[in-house]
């Protein structure tokens, strides 16, 4: 007999008297303490109370799942010893589970196997892990997670946008594992400040927005982190870029020119940075700032540095623009900006102008000419009292290379131009393509064909690529030869 079926039959021996379908719910389960919690049960749920989960208050048959779960959960905790080692994982889940089974006996619980493993999986993802987004963190599909409010979870797949049947019980709950999430990371999220930036202990992205900014509830979105970063041969054969444009880019990385990936939210840029950024000589120092820390650099010498908020008496911030000052300090050859959002970007192009050459970062935009813009509007940001074409010249001077990323509407992410900033007539900075995405149709699953294909031009940073001893054939650029897509 099903474990729902046997529930609202009261058949278990927790105390319930059988009831017909006209009869009332089963009450609410009892407290820990009251429910053979033991002489110590208080003190140790107290010091475990922000992993406790409420019962939610569904239908009569959800309900009563959700109360057997919440009884056996909460009687869990009250017999954990709250000193253990969560990090211990391994450790405190053979714990736990043996705990487990020892109040489903205890109770005279019967249940299938298929419903325990269920059951154990789920309370102990709430003591351990994220709840319920704990089977779309560990599906390796899944890109993209989005909490809108306790009843409105969406993920992203293939790049496309799916809401799944997945629930939180209510807004505690989901404040809940957003606390869970920035507690550790010495990050606080409140009605003072009811916006945060974090990542999981996977390196995954988090973004927590919550009332009264919010008027859905509370809402987090999780940037899923690879475990297995995405080769550039990943690129090929998805599409995103061709053999000639990687060729080509890979000589500009090694040749120290900077470049700037640009491109719209979740449109693959820093995906794009990660590769790009394997190109780089393994015997280099390299630094890279960010937010929230995602690149996964896979050379040996390697600073990773992280930026800051300000803690709840305000104090203690460390900024991007901080941090990239600081670098300059480090003898770095190579410094990587995850991304550039304010007046760190002056900075940036500073840097770069400086003897820091090969140096790369990303930026929001919507084509090459829109970067410039925005890195311009960005440099106005820094406070100083410059003059545009100051700054333009700063952005001619620095900037050798931008790579243009596009999420296409079937969902899949592809470098739509690679573009040569050539220099400046009067105040306008001169930009030349090198590739451009050309699209040939569509296959009979709706995805778009195509590729980068050279404009027949060479860029005049040439001479800076082949002084390092890269010679690249003139059917790179489709001088010659030209191929068909």
């Amino acid at each position: 007999m099903s474990l729902l079926k046997r529930i609202e039959q009261g058949q278990n021996s927790g105390g319930q008297q059988s009831s017909g379908e006209n009869n009332p719910p089963a009450p609410a389960p009892k407290p820990p303490s009251e429910a053979g919690a033991g002489s110590g049960g208080d003190s140790r749920l107290s010091s475990l109370q922000a992993r406790r989960v409420s019962a939610p208050s569904t239908t009569p048959q959800a309900g009563s799942y959700f109360d057997l779960k919440t009884r056996v959960q909460n009687k869990l905790l009250a017999e954990i010893d709250p000193s253990m080692d969560v990090s211990k994982s391994d450790e405190v889940r053979r714990t736990i589970q043996n705990l487990f089974e020892q109040i489903l006996a205890d109770e005279n619980i019967v249940l299938s196997r298929p419903e325990r493993a269920r059951l154990f999986e789920q309370i102990s993802a709430e003591i351990l892990g994220l709840g319920p987004l704990e089977p779309l963190l560990q599906d390796d599909t899944i890109s993209e997670i989005m909490v809108n409010g306790p009843k409105n979870i969406y993920i992203e797949r293939k790049g496309k946008l799916h809401r799944v049947p997945v629930t939180f019980e209510n807004n505690d709950h989901v404040m809940r594992i957003i606390e869970r999430i920035v507690a550790p990371l010495g990050r606080r999220i409140d009605e003072s400040s009811p916006y945060v930036d974090a990542r999981l202990q996977d390196g995954s992205r988090v973004n927590a927005v919550i009332p009264p900014i919010s008027l859905v509830g509370p809402v987090l979105t999780i940037r899923k982190f690879s475990k297995n970063p995405i080769s550039i041969e990943q690129l090929i054969q998805f599409g995103s870029i061709t053999p000639e444009a990687v060729q080509f880019l890979k000589a500009c990385v090694e040749a120290r020119l900077n470049i700037v990936v640009s491109g719209g939210t979740g449109s693959g840029k820093t995906t794009l940075l990660n590769v790009l950024s394997s190109f780089i000589p393994s015997d280099e120092r390299i630094l890279t700032i960010e937010n929230a820390a995602e690149l996964q650099l896979r050379q040996e010498h390697v600073v990773t540095l992280e930026s800051r908020p300000p803690n709840i008496e305000g104090r203690g911030e460390v900024t991007i623009r901080d941090l990239v000052m600081n670098a300059l300090r480090m003898r770095p050859e190579r410094i990587i900006v995850g991304e550039c959002r304010g007046g760190e970007t002056l900075d940036m192009l500073q840097a770069m102008n400086t003897g820091h050459d090969g140096s790369m970062t990303t930026a929001h935009a919507n084509t090459p000419r829109d970067a410039i813009s925005r890195i311009e509007t960005m440099c106005l940001m820094a406070g100083l009292d410059l003059p545009v074409r100051a700054i333009r010249e700063q952005i001619a001077g620095a900037v050798d290379l931008i790579c243009q990323q596009e999420r296409m509407r079937d969902g899949s992410r592809k470098v739509t131009t690679i573009t040569e900033i050539s220099g400046m007539e009067g105040d306008v900075i001169t930009m030349t393509d090198i590739f451009v995405f050309e699209q040939t149709g569509m296959d009979e699953a709706g995805k778009i064909k195509g590729g980068t294909r050279p404009t027949g031009l060479r860029p005049k940073f040439m001479e800076k690529i082949e002084a390092a001893g890269i010679h690249l054939p003139p059917s790179i650029f489709g001088i010659g030869e030209r191929r068909r897509y």
